[in-house]
């Protein structure tokens, strides 16, 4: 799937120097991340994680033009399931140099984001508003196990999937903004809220829906018309999607939603 990838070339930070005065310019700290943590190395040997570097500039490539951004403010995550998640309050310069927020505003009203590692290519920047930082509040954090030592990776893609409704697993969500979602597992970070009026929707893997019984937004499509775009969901659509039927073909996560 698709990501925001920041190549991180530098960062500029008051806190980053040391009290006393140098002769010559520090070099750059290496920043990399843990968790939802930006990590800098500084060449004196300290190490400051996101609570210190409020304040600091990365000096950056996005989508292959520089850009920065700076941290303004971090806090831990109210509203995480288990565990710490750190959000960040994120800024960007405007065309006329003025810090505006990096994220748009999410269903709770949250501008913020955080860090994720995002492998060779660089540091992955996940707004509150977005799929991929809404899996990791919920409790899926790729880089974890659960409590049954089964990796979390797996699951907070399928978790990415369901929360877009990417049936397909084609990167084309057939969602909208709004929609509740009742998610599950097998290995304890997800439990149904049993509401009555919610039915079983699909089971998914990191590849997508593994079977659709029922579609959550109607005006956007049809059981036959995703069984006509993915060859896979053929035969997998409707009353033979139960729960059985999904774990059977390798569903990791199962939602619910109002038929």
């Amino acid at each position: 799937m698709r990501r925001p990838i920041l190549a991180v070339l530098a960062l500029l930070c008051a806190a980053a120097a040391p009290a006393a005065a140098q002769s010559s310019p520090p070099s750059a700290p290496r920043v990399t991340v843990e968790g939802t943590e930006f990590v800098a190395a500084l060449a004196d040997g300290r190490v400051l994680r996101s609570r210190d570097l409020v304040g600091a500039v990365l000096d950056a490539r996005f989508a292959g033009r520089p850009v920065r951004i700076r941290i303004a403010a971090v806090e831990p995550d109210p509203d995480a399931h288990s565990g710490t998640v750190w959000l960040h309050t994120l800024e960007q310069t405007d065309a006329d140099g003025a810090w505006t927020n990096f994220c748009t505003a999410g269903p709770d009203g949250r501008r913020q984001g955080f860090p994720l590692e995002g492998g060779p290519n660089g540091i992955e920047l996940s707004c509150t508003a977005g799929a991929i930082a809404k899996c990791v509040r919920f409790g899926y954090r790729r880089w974890t196990a659960a409590a049954d030592g089964v990796s979390l990776a797996p699951l907070h893609e399928a978790c990415v999937r369901m929360v877009r409704g990417d049936y397909g697993g084609a990167d084309r969500p057939w969602t909208k903004n709004g929609m509740r979602i009742d998610m599950y597992d097998d290995h304890g970070v997800q439990a149904p809220d049993n509401s009555p009026e919610d039915v079983f929707e699909a089971g998914w893997s990191p590849d997508g829906a593994v079977c659709v019984h029922h579609v959550r937004v109607r005006e956007n499509t049809t059981l036959a018309e995703l069984e006509a775009l993915y060859p896979a969901l053929r035969g997998r659509t409707g009353a033979v999607c139960t729960e059985a039927f999904a774990r059977a073909h390798g569903a990791v996560l199962f939602n619910r939603s109002r038929p």
